[in-house]
């Protein structure tokens, strides 16, 4: 309820003032942006009073973020007061400041009107408060979106021009080159006593053949990855290399003296580091590697059913020759999954040789035939191949599919907010990348797009005790955002998140990563049941008529009502998905249901 202004009867409207601004760039300044769009708004907001409008306090300001995107601090923050009802209008300075996305601002027109709140730009003559303010709104946003992906083609347009000239376009220097001492030049010079460590490695590869040999030969002769000096004068590289790193590099068409963009090979201005006769040697070993029978659907589809039917010793030795280098992941193998063509028994599993359990071992698809239905696992290989063993693992495939995915999400979303993508930040294409992350992010999230994304981003994982880890393809990812894997920052590469594992019921629920509030369809609809039943019972309506009224037992009814009596704070997390995710409908009913409301959190597993 609205309160009413002192001294007349026009009611309270409570007003909060959101800011935004792009770039970061002035916002120390003592006097910035932020603060200049917030005196012209509470200006405005003072000009209303005879309307009853009266400021908020609390400061929603967003500096340095973008305006493609709904998932800012201070502008969730704000949201979250709209739906509590505690704000009534809100003030921006102009509509772009609050959204660019035309498809956003649908969304927040939609959750504004629920939520019985309005918006006003100051420097714009209208407000959602009339139809022909929201129609005017509706014209300018669609130029701002306009304004925003004819930015992002021209940016995307002009590194593909640039490419195609062979010129370097930025990011992280191979190993073997330094830019190009005019700046004016965009091309890279060798560095003679690198590119000799690069030739080095070559033939190491070409000699032994497998990734983990040559990561250990290269820390033992003392070759690094490139150090260099960022902008702040920090100094960073010279690390030992990683077999992903070292897979990178083999793999590198800079050291032929080309550029890529896309799919697409150019001749480059810069010489070539590696000779063709040692480079199609490399290449052709690593083929041969990434099309070991593990690697390849078919074959382990192949391998599983032989496997089931008894042929554990053939299955056992494979396995072990298999182990005998432990690169595959890092080497290729999703790849060859892409282009290998798929036989009839083929498992449609996006992480194939890809993780690995806390012993080294392997997770491997397999499945399992119950009342026609397939269900799908990625198991230990050991539990396979042998003997039960307490320490493999068993997860079902959607739902470890889906953790990954959700996981990844959220790392490229966090990397891109916090403008960690790149290794150099590039304030000129900050927007088109911040764009790409958010429809990789989003790709991540839609069931269609997931397993696709999977078998392209993701280049190894391992899985533990609490733990996920993974390690991304650089080239895949680089792909994705449309810059070059030199640009990505080391750190963007490997992501790292607890997970936690609970069953319910039948099921195994797997969360990596922070958990998203995610409410349970079942749990909240009986909950508003329960409450209905409870007040039809207190006005005297007796149990069996309910329950002849919903087709239902009196027990049934019984059972469910409790739900009504709760403590505030469990009926609380369960409207905003935030309960554990052992809480289900099933073991509320089955679970006495104690009288006290710290007693009951306490049974079902909320922190005190």
């Amino acid at each position: 309820m609205s309160a009413r202004a002192s001294g007349g009867s026009r009611p309270q409207v409570r007003c909060a003032i959101y800011t935004r601004k792009s770039s970061e760039e002035g916002l120390g300044q003592e006097f910035n942006s932020l603060d200049a769009q917030r005196e012209a708004c509470a200006a405005y907001v003072a000009s209303q009073k005879h309307e009853g409008w009266k400021l908020a306090p609390e400061h929603y300001d967003d500096g340095g973020l973008s305006g493609g995107t709904l998932e800012r601090p201070a502008l969730q923050r704000l949201l979250a007061d709209i739906d509590a009802g505690r704000v009534q209008m809100v003030v921006v300075y102009k509509i772009d400041r609050l959204t660019r996305s035309l498809a956003d601002f649908a969304k927040l027109v939609e959750r504004l009107e629920t939520a019985g709140c309005s918006f006003v730009s100051v420097t714009q003559a209208f407000n959602t408060s009339s139809s022909m303010g929201r129609l005017t709104l509706n014209v300018l946003l669609s130029f701002a979106q306009f304004e925003r992906e004819v930015t992002a083609e021209r940016i995307r347009d002009k590194v593909a021009a640039s490419k195609r000239k062979g010129m370097w376009m930025g990011g992280m220097l191979p190993l073997g080159y330094d830019r190009h001492p005019d700046p004016q030049l965009q091309q890279l010079v060798v560095n003679e006593p690198e590119a000799e460590q690069v030739r080095r490695l070559f033939r190491l590869y070409d000699e032994l053949g497998c990734l983990g040999q040559v990561e250990r030969a290269a820390a033992a002769r003392g070759i690094t990855s490139k150090p260099r000096v960022t902008r702040t004068g920090q100094k960073a590289g010279g690390l030992q290399l990683t077999r992903g790193q070292i897979h990178h590099l083999l793999t590198n068409i800079t050291y032929r003296g080309l550029t890529k963009h896309k799919d697409e090979a150019y001749p480059g201005l810069h010489p070539a580091i590696v000779e063709q006769d040692l480079w199609d040697k490399v290449q052709a070993r690593m083929q041969e590697a990434s099309a070991r029978p593990r690697g390849r659907r078919g074959r382990l589809a192949a391998e599983v059913v032989a496997a089931e039917q008894g042929n554990r010793a053939g299955a056992g030795r494979e396995a072990r020759r298999s182990d005998e280098c432990a690169d595959r992941a890092a080497d290729g193998s999703w790849r060859t999954s892409q282009t290998a063509t798929p036989s009839s028994t083929a498992l449609p599993s996006p992480l194939t040789g890809k993780l690995r359990d806390d012993t080294g071992d392997r997770l491997t698809p397999t499945h399992s035939v119950k009342a026609g239905r397939r269900i799908r696992y990625y198991a230990s290989h050991r539990l396979i191949t042998g003997p039960a063993d307490p320490s493999g693992w068993r997860l079902p495939a959607p739902t470890l599919e889906e953790a990954v995915a959700a996981m990844l999400a959220e790392h490229l979303a966090r990397a891109a907010e916090g403008h960690a993508l790149l290794a150099e930040p590039d304030a000129q294409g900050a927007v088109a990348l911040r764009m790409a992350a958010a429809e990789l992010a989003a790709g991540l999230r839609e069931p269609s797009r997931r397993d696709d994304l999977l078998r392209r981003l993701v280049a190894s994982g391992e899985i533990g005790p609490g733990r996920l880890a993974l390690c991304l393809d650089s080239q895949a990812l680089a792909d994705a955002l449309a810059t070059s894997p030199e640009a990505l920052s080391p750190a963007v590469l490997a992501c790292e998140a607890p997970i936690e594992m609970r069953r319910r019921g039948v099921e195994l629920k797997i969360v990596a990563g922070e958990r998203a509030p995610a409410p349970d369809r079942t749990l909240l609809r009986t909950l508003a049941k329960a409450h209905a039943w409870a007040f039809a019972i207190r006005k005297g309506e007796p149990v069996i008529a309910i329950a002849r009224r919903e087709s239902r037992s009196e027990s049934f009814i019984r059972s469910r009502a409790e739900l009504a009596f709760l403590s505030p704070r469990i009926q609380e997390a369960i409207l905003d998905g935030r309960q554990p995710v052992d809480l289900t409908l099933e073991r509320i009913i089955r679970t006495p249901l104690p009288l006290d409301w710290s007693e009951q959190e306490r049974v079902f597993g909320f922190a005190s």
